[in-house]
């Protein structure tokens, strides 16, 4: 049955928000876009440009033990509302709507269709006990990373979320009659369906056996198969009739594998994306070699494609470990935080910070490099623009590492970089130095994963002008190195 709702907001912000825009009635394509940090929507038109946009930070409220998470509730309302009045607004004529969200997250649903638990926080920290049961159970750590491409991640491996419920919290787990993934979920408010999808399967999920293209053994060994909706290809759509209109809703994608889509539909030669944001992922799905256990301590792993072919990729906290640096240089410079929006590359900062032999911050969230406990002397810089200049270059340092560990023997030229460090001259001036021999092509309008679910429940064909016209291309030598 198709879910019922109510809308208690008006519709003023959003009439004022599209005025102006002179639209004519065409079919549109409403795509959810929930990061970590923002949560966001867009209406794209039949040629994939983007018409109207609304941005969303409902506040993070706390699970049963005060761990700070998404709540689960305010999001669903906001996606029903904006939904609604999209869909009756008349200068819209909406066809298409899909879903694209964070991954490492299940909603679990009582027996009446409602959220049973919070949203839980892939960073809250796992218990040991229950990782050692898990371990001891299903065998060695690396053996298992190995097969599910997982790194052991804790509670970012959503498979050991179910684990511990079951075992943490058996009352509450008892009552679990489905598990979506979060995609999943915000698609069911509006479709009612339920249903998995490859692309959240395949995100580090430990989940699934890719070797043997089924869910690992330790998951029917658990019965967990059991509150798993069947899985269906991620370009799926349903059409479902509201309001006397046939919307066609798609089931939801993660929002990396999402972000490779765009490239994928419109480039058959060998690249690398680089999709930044609070985690910055490379992707390389061209790149087929077998996993090592030295990649997989590195942060690299596989994420599955939307008909469930493999994706080899490396991730870096590179956006939360931004965040947290910017916030303390503007507290020690005594600077506005969006100080660092100010801040342009300066040729004469970075022959100065030439006088540093060795890094010089201690990353905190990093997982990879993090020193528990080091301290950065912010006191060995001038000027917060000089600080600043550093952080950029030696957060640089580290991509360069991951693109390279993603890239592995693939014979690639091209790196397409999409998301929210598009926008940052400095980082992307400072990559093209250190990546000579690549070509960097950055989207002009940084919207890779929403134009990626728009794409993947489109039955339209991709305009072969679309990369030029959206996208911009960096000739080698006209990047400054």
């Amino acid at each position: 049955m198709f879910p019922t709702f109510s809308i208690s907001s008006n519709n003023n912000q959003f009439t004022r928000a599209i005025v102006g825009l002179n639209i004519k009635t065409m079919s549109h394509t409403l795509i959810f876009d929930i990061g970590k940090t923002n949560k966001k929507c867009f209406l794209f038109d039949e040629n994939y440009q983007e018409v109207w946009k609304e941005y969303s930070r409902p506040k993070e409220i706390k699970d049963e033990d005060g761990f700070p998470c998404d709540d689960i509730n305010a999001i669903g309302q906001w996606i029903k509302e904006t939904y609604e009045k999209v869909l009756n607004h008349p200068g819209f004529e909406l066809d298409r709507v899909n879903f694209s969200t964070y991954g490492a997250s299940f909603v679990h649903l009582d027996n009446t269709g409602k959220p049973l638990t919070p949203l839980y926080n892939y960073l809250k920290p796992y218990p040991q006990k229950n990782l050692d049961s898990f371990y001891d159970k299903y065998g060695d750590k690396d053996a298992f990373a190995i097969e599910t491409a997982s790194p052991s991640l804790g509670m970012l491996n959503s498979d050991l979320q179910l684990y511990w419920l079951k075992y943490a919290q058996p009352g509450v787990f008892e009552k679990i009659h489905w598990s979506l993934h979060f995609p999943q979920y915000a698609s069911y408010l509006i479709s009612g369906n339920l249903v998995s999808d490859f692309t959240s399967i395949g995100c580090h999920t430990g989940l699934w056996d890719f070797e043997n293209k089924d869910y690992h053994h330790w998951v029917y060994a658990e019965g967990i198969d059991r509150i798993l909706p069947p899985v269906v290809d991620t370009t799926t759509s349903v059409q479902k009739t509201y309001q006397g209109k046939e919307i066609n809703v798609g089931v939801g994608i993660h929002d990396s594998s999402a972000a490779l889509l765009p490239y994928i539909f419109c480039d058959e030669e060998p690249f690398l994306l680089l999709s930044t944001g609070t985690w910055s992922i490379a992707l390389n799905p061209f790149n087929t070699t077998p996993f090592t256990i030295d990649e997989l301590n590195q942060d690299c792993l596989n994420y599955m494609r939307v008909d469930g072919g493999s994706v080899k990729a490396a991730r870096l906290f590179l956006g939360n470990e931004y965040e947290i640096w910017i916030k303390a240089l503007a507290d020690f410079f005594n600077q506005p935080i969006d100080q660092h929006k100010k801040v342009k590359l300066d040729p004469n900062v970075l022959e100065a910070l030439n006088r540093f032999q060795n890094p010089v911050f201690q990353w905190q969230s990093i997982a990879q490099v993090a020193k528990r406990g080091a301290i950065t002397d912010l006191s060995q810089f001038n000027t917060y623009e000089e600080a600043y200049h550093k952080l950029v270059q030696e957060l640089v340092d580290l991509q360069v590492d991951a693109i390279k560990l993603a890239i592995g023997k693939t014979a690639l030229k091209k790196v397409y970089i999409d998301g929210g460090f598009v926008g940052n001259q400095l980082f992307i001036r400072l990559l093209a130095q250190k990546l000579p021999d690549f070509e960097l092509i950055t989207n002009k309008t940084p919207l890779g994963s929403a134009l990626g679910a728009a794409m993947a429940i489109s039955d339209e064909a991709i305009d072969p002008e679309f990369m030029l016209k959206n996208f911009s291309f960096h000739p080698r030598t006209t990047i400054p190195r």
